[in-house]
């Protein structure tokens, strides 16, 4: 039977996130989609993250708080949030981020209404203390040659098939992967027959200070290297796309202005 308002369970890892969270929450309970719940895990922090989680969990029914012993990790944390998840559809929400109000109503009803996607995600908006300065959009029904040269859904506002989740048993949690867990979750899926969708416009807030220039640190450009090679091989994507996996490890060693340059290429800077 056709469910009219499939349950969304929103997943959550939050880790340090006491100065943010509160903010966060509220984004959550003003969306005009209210079939959903979230399964919040408090990953090890050592600040008041779990304390203000807490009152929140005690006030909504439909707020359900569980803790690390220590912190694990993003995969291993949104692995244990689908654990407890009983929604048909699981979205994504970062501790430090804002969801727009109509943010899960557009991305249920497009997994409503196009059996065909397993997986919608927006374009992003990114903010500071002095107010928004950029938006990233990707393309609007990925192909996979659109993960040549990127990460073809931003995964803080995704949400997902649940079924297709489970189908390639959810984040891998191999130390391989690790901060590129989004990049081949996308691979796995998209091998395993997924296909999925962006809304062509930023409903959701991501915190980023617009001058900062930190960089990965490259091991983590090896495990994307990595997941680039072994998911390349999954979509049986071209050879010509292998100088690929080189070019993220390449930007990993470009000077700070080679670096600005790329990321106001990537972020449309306003």
């Amino acid at each position: 039977m056709d469910t009219p308002n499939p349950k969304v369970s929103i997943i959550m890892g939050a880790y340090n996130c006491a100065p943010t969270l509160t903010e966060c929450i509220e984004s959550l309970l003003n969306q005009t989609y209210t079939n959903w719940e979230l399964i919040l895990c408090d990953d090890g922090s050592t600040d008041q993250t779990y304390d203000i989680a807490e009152k929140y969990a005690e006030a909504y029914k439909h707020i359900i708080l569980i803790q690390n012993k220590k912190n694990e990790g993003l995969a291993f944390t949104l692995n244990r949030c689908l654990k407890y998840a009983k929604g048909d559809y699981i979205a994504r929400q970062d501790g430090d981020d804002r969801s727009r109000p109509e943010r899960l109503e557009k991305e249920a009803a497009v997994l409503k209404n196009h059996p065909e996607f397993d997986i919608v995600s927006t374009g992003m908006a990114f903010f500071d203390e002095r107010g928004y300065w950029g938006e990233m959009t990707s393309a609007e029904r990925p192909q996979p040659s659109d993960f040549i040269t990127q990460s073809p859904f931003c995964h803080a506002p995704c949400m997902m098939r649940r079924q297709a989740l489970l189908d390639v048993k959810g984040y891998s949690t191999d130390r391989k992967t690790y901060r590129a867990e989004d990049y081949d979750l996308w691979f796995r899926m998209y091998a395993n027959g997924s296909r999925g969708y962006n809304i062509p416009e930023p409903l959701y807030d991501v915190r980023d200070d617009r001058g900062a220039i930190a960089r990965r640190k490259y091991i983590y450009r090896l495990n994307e290297a990595y997941v680039r090679f072994t998911g390349y091989k999954r979509l049986k994507l071209p050879f010509k796309s292998y100088p690929y996996v080189l070019r993220t490890l390449i930007i990993g060693i470009l000077p700070g202005w080679a670096y600005r340059k790329l990321r106001r290429k990537r972020y449309r800077f306003s």
